[in-house]
C-alpha cells in the first residue's frame, strides 16, 4: 500500500474557533498504477487532504501512513517526501537556478544523491517529460510557459518519487498544452509505473483520463469510485456543486435519443466516438 489515511482529521491553527478543515478520512492510494483526481468546490477540503499525502501538513486526529513510514510529528519526513512528489499549481514559478540541468538537478542533490547520479537523472528526466537534452544549458527563464512546467515536473522526477501528486497541472495551458500534458501524466502511469494524483477543477480531465475520483465536500470525503459512476449520480453532482464533462453531456443526448447509456460508453472522447459510430 501506497498511502493510507484511518480517521484523519485536521484543524488549522487558529486564535478563534477551530474548524475542521478535514474530518473523519479513510482512504487508501496504491502505490502503482492509480490515476486518481481529487475534485471538490473551492474550500472542499482537497488541498488539504493532498498535502497530507507527504506530511506537508501532519494529521490532528487519526494517522496516515506512506510507504509504511507514519505521517507523525517527532518520526523523520524525508522518506515520506521522496516517496510522494508534490507539484504545485503554477510550477513554473518556482524555478531558480541559472540553468535547466541545475534546477532539475536540484532535488536529487538535496536528498543526498552525488552530482553525477543527480546529472545523468537530469538527462534522463528531459527526456521523459518530452524536452530535448538541447535545452538543459540554457537558462529556464528562455522557455516557453509549457516548457517551464515541465522542466519544474522533470525536477520533482529525478528525486524519483512513486507517486506523483499535481494540483491543477493544466491551469493556464491551451488546448494542446492540456493534452499533451496530461498525455504525459498518462505515459507515467502506464509505462513507468506511476501513481498519478491530480487536483482538478477540470471535469472533462476527470472523465478522460483518470480511472478513480475523490470528492471532497465540507472536509468530507464523499465519493470514492469510478468517473462513470461519478458522473451518473446527478443528485451527488448537484450536492457538490460539479459539472458534467462535455462526453457526458453528449452520452446524455445520445441516450435520450438512441438509447444509449452512460454505462455502455467510455468516457473517452475518442472512445465515445468509436462506439457511437460502430454502433450508428
Amino acid at each position: 500500500m501506497g498511502i493510507s489515511f484511518r480517521q484523519v482529521g485536521y484543524q488549522y491553527p487558529s486564535l478563534t474557533t477551530k474548524k475542521w478543515a478535514i474530518k473523519d478520512i479513510d482512504l487508501s492510494i496504491e502505490a502503482t498504477q492509480e490515476f486518481v483526481a481529487v475534485v471538490g468546490h473551492t474550500g472542499s477540503g482537497k488541498s488539504t487532504l493532498v498535502q497530507h499525502m507527504n506530511a506537508l501538513l501532519l494529521a490532528t486526529t487519526g494517522s496516515v501512513t506512506v510507504f509504511d513510514h507514519p505521517a507523525t510529528k517527532g518520526k523523520p519526513l524525508t522518506p515520506i517526501r521522496k516517496k510522494v512528489g508534490m507539484v504545485f499549481q503554477f510550477p513554473e514559478y518556482q524555478l531558480f537556478e541559472e540553468t535547466v540541468e541545475k534546477d532539475i538537478m536540484f532535488g536529487p542533490i538535496n536528498f543526498g544523491q552525488t552530482k553525477e547520479k543527480a546529472k545523468e537523472l537530469a538527462h534522463q528526466m528531459i527526456t521523459i517529460v518530452g524536452l530535448d537534452e538541447q535545452l538543459l544549458q540554457r537558462s529556464p527563464f528562455s522557455l516557453s510557459g509549457g516548457q517551464m512546467r515541465r522542466v519544474a515536473i522533470a525536477g520533482i522526477l529525478a528525486m524519483e518519487p512513486n507517486i506523483l501528486i499535481l494540483d491543477e497541472p493544466t491551469v493556464g495551458l491551451d488546448p494542446a498544452g492540456q493534452k499533451s500534458m496530461m498525455e504525459l501524466f498518462r505515459t507515467l502511469t502506464e509505462d513507468y509505473g506511476k501513481t498519478i494524483i491530480i487536483v482538478t477543477h477540470d471535469m472533462n480531465v476527470v472523465a478522460e483520463y483518470t480511472n478513480r475520483v475523490l470528492v471532497m465536500n465540507q472536509g468530507k470525503l464523499v465519493f470514492d469510485g469510478s468517473p462513470v459512476t461519478l458522473f451518473s449520480n446527478q443528485e451527488l453532482l448537484r450536492e457538490c456543486n460539479l459539472d458534467l464533462p462535455s462526453v457526458s453531456r453528449l452520452i446524455e443526448d445520445l441516450n435520450s435519443t438512441f438509447g444509449y447509456s452512460m454505462e455502455s460508453i467510455s468516457l473517452s472522447v475518442d472512445e465515445a466516438i468509436k462506439h457511437i459510430t460502430e454502433n450508428s
